[in-house]
């Protein structure tokens, strides 16, 4: 029999082979530092630089422009790139500022991307990866796409460097083994043990989960609603831990995640939070999907019909619909003969989007995905569509389906670039060019962004 050995980085038990060890010692780069000249920023919060060997690096914790020291946190000699952090600033950008936040840094919190950039460098660097996006996957300069180059900050976030906004309305904190509360470091399991958040939201940070121990527990998620006083935490416990007695700082409904199903359940307290948007009230429950930053759901929803300009009378899809914000508002636009049809496939939020818009007699909410259920409405008209995708995007089939459809316009509302740009580029196949586009700053401090492209048909008289 061989004799065998522990991989340290799987765990796993492998045949020892001196050679194959001695290679995989020489390959691996991980700890390996570099001084490099800082190039262009890149999609997913980091800048491109490459080593002496030409080998390309994406580099956190830095700056376009900078001289930094490079640590190489994953990859090898033969990796067709290198991850990295800046360990060591050897000349500065003028747009960098010292992190706020005391967990922010190589090898702590990965939440934040860019908390070392002042706010006006944070939003000129998402234009950026923005425009890269549209000319790389869509071949659309900034004003092909009717796009002015900036990213608009939420209202109230426009704040001087070094301060944060406190945003984050739902915060799902990590606990160790030892019941400590902390929050998962980039691309790894391991947990950076926190005592206070600086982005959460305040409705966040006064439950006052940060000061207790939660033995027992994986994760426990904070929710604040910003259209009430709803407060909710949703518990999931270790494989056969047991929950304990829930005592914050200020009156919470308690769930949990059920280890068998993943399904969430009601502890006690409310199932579901209330929002509020345009003028409604939205139940949200179990967890659900709703907005992040508090002003999201408002300033998207008034981007969304400013560009739709929606007419009495019209018919609306509203494709992964979540809970029907952008349905209750079409409807509202639409009067008495107009029709919002609403698709999504999360079963909670198709009950709590029927339940949100029952007042409004001529909206229907249909459970399940967008490519399965559109072909079977028999619709084959529609005046305006919102499309609100997951990260991933809408795809090619589905942006063919949709295109066939004649819409007059279309909201494309995106928080990925990448996705966005490739299904621009699907819509232009299917006979549809981008009227504006306009972009929000609403992750601050992380490298994320939201969009809502409004298209309209390439030939005239659509």
């Amino acid at each position: 029999m061989q004799n065998e050995s522990t991989s340290p980085q799987t765990g796993e038990t492998q045949a020892a082979d001196p050679q194959a060890e001695e290679t995989q010692a020489v390959e691996s780069l991980v700890g390996q530092e570099y001084e490099v000249e800082v190039g262009p920023v890149a999609h997913g919060g980091h800048c491109i630089a490459r080593t002496s060997q030409g080998q390309v690096l994406f580099v956190r914790h830095t700056l376009p422009g900078e001289t930094v020291v490079a640590q190489v946190t994953d990859g090898a000699a033969d990796s067709r790139f290198l991850r990295a952090d800046a360990v060591r600033i050897i000349e500065a950008s003028k747009d960098r500022v010292k992190a706020p936040c005391p967990f922010a840094g190589p090898g702590k919190c990965g939440g934040c991307d860019w908390q070392h950039a002042k706010p006006g460098a944070q939003r000129r660097l998402k234009g950026e990866v923005i425009a890269e996006q549209l000319q790389h996957l869509a071949g659309l300069t900034p004003e092909e796409a009717g796009w002015d180059g900036t990213v608009m900050p939420a209202e109230g976030d426009k704040l001087p460097p070094g301060e944060v906004p406190a945003w984050r309305t739902r915060v799902q904190y990590a606990i160790d083994e030892d019941g400590r509360v902390g929050l998962r470091k980039h691309r790894s399991h391991d947990i950076e043990i926190i005592d206070h958040c600086l982005i959460a939201a305040p409705g966040v940070t006064e439950l006052g989960i940060e000061k207790q121990d939660w033995p027992q527990m994986a994760t426990v998620e904070a929710i604040a609603a910003t259209g009430s006083n709803d407060r909710q935490v949703i518990l999931t416990p270790r494989s056969g831990g047991r929950l304990p007695l829930v005592e914050l700082d200020k009156p919470v409904s308690v769930l949990r995640v059920d280890e068998h199903d993943g399904g969430v359940h009601r502890v006690h307290g409310r199932g579901f939070v209330r929002e509020r948007a345009d003028d409604r009230t939205y139940r949200v429950g179990s967890g659900g999907f709703w907005q992040v930053h508090p002003q999201a759901a408002y300033t998207l929803v008034k981007a969304v019909m400013q560009g739709l300009m929606p007419r009495k009378g019209e018919m609306a899809l509203d494709l992964y619909c979540g809970v029907g914000l952008f349905a209750g508002s079409l409807a509202e636009r639409l009067g008495d003969k107009g029709a919002v049809l609403g698709i999504e496939s999360g079963k909670r939020a198709v009950e709590d989007a029927r339940h949100n818009l029952k007042d409004l007699e001529r909206v229907r909410i249909e459970h399940g995905k967008v490519d399965q259920i559109l072909p079977r409405t028999g619709i084959t008209e529609a005046d305006l569509i919102v499309l609100d995708p997951p990260r991933a995007g809408a795809g090619k089939q589905t942006v063919k389906r949709l295109a066939a459809l004649g819409a007059r316009r279309i909201a494309y509302v995106a928080c990925d670039p990448a996705a966005l740009a490739r299904d621009l580029a699907y819509f232009r196949e299917g006979g549809y060019k981008v009227r504006t586009l306009r972009a929000f700053d609403l992750f601050p401090m992380t490298s994320h962004v939201e969009c809502v492209a409004i298209l309209e048909p390439t030939a005239k008289g659509l």
